[in-house]
């Protein structure tokens, strides 16, 4: 616990306020005392004047028994605990205890020491000089006590009664000594106070810096930590909550912006080394392949003018010279997947480039002991798009079918019909942009082996990020946070951070907000916050209605796929086989798809089988 840095500060700052305190209370004490000590150095003073001057009139008429009874009343007052008048001698002519009258003082003792330290009385003491504080033997109480010379006065040596010459300076001293205790009491009484308020004080300034260095230093110091461990772990989509305007604040912020920019520098690595790969890949192919199948079509073709009178070997010649063709197609589809080039798109029968695709692969079927069954529907319509492409990925479905099936063998089963759908599941966002013009699909999060929509989301202060479903009402959505039931959502755009929250409307099925973004030439596209509804709407795609698909359906009775990879399969290079194969197939399969508007969906059980099904649009 003690290696954190907010537990270490809190923990000098405390030392420095016990320090501060404890410097205060001590000179908060003393200086209490002194005021108090002074205070009642006057107080005596006073006292000893007020003496003086009672007693000043019997002094000068010699009344003896008047000065001693005043002097003996006022002993008994509370606190006092000695009245003295002694001589300069240190005999004790008057004193409120009579048994001391006719006594010498010690001029040794601790009460006479002052005016006595150089062996003869000082004439002239300042005030300061004449007080001292001591103990009186047999008791622990301190005692304060004031000396107050009486001085020789013409009164004095002209009185008839006196022989007192007149060059005698001192005639003699009144000493009063007064109790501390009370004074004391009330000393021991604040030390206790203020200890107990020094103590309060430092807890409190403790617990206050406890809070602030919590809230502004130990909180934000953790989420950069976590975050560094996010980053370290792999996850550049992490982002660190706002922080506020301060130097952690913005520490957080060039954090944030650091991790973006390394994700987008991933992502532009992933793409160039993808598309750097498969352009060597595709000039090899092509350089490889292209020369011998010259030879093929070469041959072929002079083969098929030879044996015109032949019908069944033209036949047989007829789809070499075909799928010789069509192979050159293939290399030159692999190097358009690396450009996204345009399909040459014509109108053209289904179930005709379903057939070529099986005729292909026949001798392959029959070998591997694989039997077809077709249900295709004879009424058709007519497709746009283009059929090299297209047989290109009905040919890949079925080899990989058949290579699911093991030594031996199993069914593939294929079936094409005409469907009517409303776009609720199945229109595709393709494009989504925030009201600023930033680009939202992110290709690499997938749902369902399509590009998902990214936006960033703030819950209870906390952010993280959504990948929303590009498929409309399907609403696989994933989310980096865990999201509290009926916690309020905020929707920004990743790179600008605007709001998405459309202020204006609410989810009509649970009440919740709702956020919006473009897709161009599709209008806006509205969806509920709630993790938990599925309520999302596409005005414009809404108002197209139900449209005409056609509906392909290649099923195995194979090996299956893992659920595991089945979010994986459509990626570049991602491969089931091992070495045995590129990776290459089903990504190049679904971009065929996805240039013709068209959607592919897979479902697969281990041990159990695979169906892909193709969706295509009838325009």
């Amino acid at each position: 616990m003690f290696n954190k840095i907010g537990l270490k500060l809190i923990f000098a700052e405390s030392i420095a306020v016990i320090i501060c305190m404890a410097a205060f209370a001590y000179f908060s004490i003393r200086s209490q005392s002194k005021v108090m000590l002074s205070e009642i150095e006057r107080h005596t003073v006073q006292q000893s004047e007020t003496i003086k001057s009672a007693t000043r009139t019997g002094m000068l008429t010699n009344n003896r028994e008047n000065i001693y009874q005043i002097i003996k009343t006022i002993g008994k007052q509370p606190c006092i605990r000695n009245v003295r008048i002694y001589n300069k001698q240190g005999v004790i002519i008057y004193a409120a205890d009579s048994s001391q009258i006719g006594t010498n003082v010690d001029m040794k003792a601790e009460a006479c020491y002052t005016c006595h330290a150089s062996d003869k009385p000082l004439e002239k003491l300042p005030i300061g000089k004449r007080s001292r504080i001591f103990k009186l033997p047999g008791d622990s109480a301190r005692v304060f006590g004031v000396i107050n010379p009486i001085y020789n006065e013409p009164s004095c040596w002209q009185a008839p009664c006196h022989v007192h010459p007149r060059e005698k300076k001192v005639l003699g001293v009144l000493d009063l000594t007064v109790c501390l205790k009370p004074i004391d009491d009330k000393i021991e009484s604040a030390k206790i106070n203020l200890l107990i308020f020094t103590i309060l004080a430092i807890v409190a300034l403790s617990l206050v810096l406890w809070f602030f260095v919590h809230i502004w230093i130990d909180k934000p110091v953790n989420s950069l930590l976590e975050a560094t461990q996010e980053v370290a772990a792999g996850n550049l989509n992490y982002s660190i909550p706002e922080m506020g305007n301060d130097e952690l604040g913005a520490l957080a912020r060039s954090f944030n912006n650091m991790t973006k920019k390394l994700a987008e520098a991933r992502q532009q690595l992933f793409q160039s080394d993808k598309l750097a790969s498969l352009g060597r890949l595709a000039a090899g192919v092509a350089h490889e392949i292209n020369n011998p199948l010259t030879g093929i079509l070469t041959y072929a073709s002079y083969l098929m003018k030879r044996t015109k009178n032949q019908p069944e070997i033209q036949e047989d010649l007829a789809v070499i010279v075909r799928e010789t063709k069509r192979s050159r197609e293939i290399v030159k589809s692999l190097l358009d997947f690396a450009r996204q080039s345009v399909p040459k798109k014509v109108k053209a029968d289904i179930n005709q480039i379903i057939d070529r695709a099986l005729k292909v692969t026949e001798n392959q079927l029959t070998i591997s002991k694989v039997k077809v069954v077709k249900q295709l529907a004879n009424d058709l319509p007519p497709l746009t798009l283009d059929p090299n492409q297209m047989q290109q990925v009905f040919t890949n479905l079925i080899v990989n079918a058949s290579h699911a099936m093991g030594k031996d063998g199993g069914k593939i089963e294929i079936t094409s019909r005409t469907i009517s759908l409303r776009p609720l599941g199945v229109a595709q966002i393709k494009q989504a942009l925030c009201p600023k013009g930033h680009n939202l699909i992110d290709h690499e999060e997938k749902i369902k082996g399509l590009p998902s929509i990214k936006f960033k989301i703030k819950v209870n202060d906390k952010e993280g990020f959504m990948y929303m479903d590009a498929v409309y009402g399907r609403r696989l959505n994933r989310y980096t946070l865990k999201i509290p039931a009926k916690a309020h959502i905020d929707v920004l755009c990743p790179k600008c951070q605007m709001s998405l929250i459309d202020k204006d409307h609410t989810c009509p099925e649970c009440g919740s907000p709702v956020f919006s973004f473009e897709t161009p030439g599709k209008g806006s596209f509205q969806a509920c916050t709630s993790p938990t509804c599925k309520w999302e709407y596409w005005p414009v795609v809404e108002g197209e209605g139900a449209k005409d698909y056609v509906q392909i359906k290649i099923s195995d009775t194979g090996c299956g796929i893992p659920k595991q990879d089945l979010e994986k399969i459509f990626e570049p290079f991602y491969s089931t086989k091992g070495q045995k194969g590129t990776g290459l197939g089903l990504a190049v399969i679904w971009g065929i798809v996805d240039n013709h508007n068209g959607t592919i969906e897979v479902e697969s059980e281990v041990n159990v089988g695979t169906t892909f099904t193709i969706t295509l649009p009838v325009q």
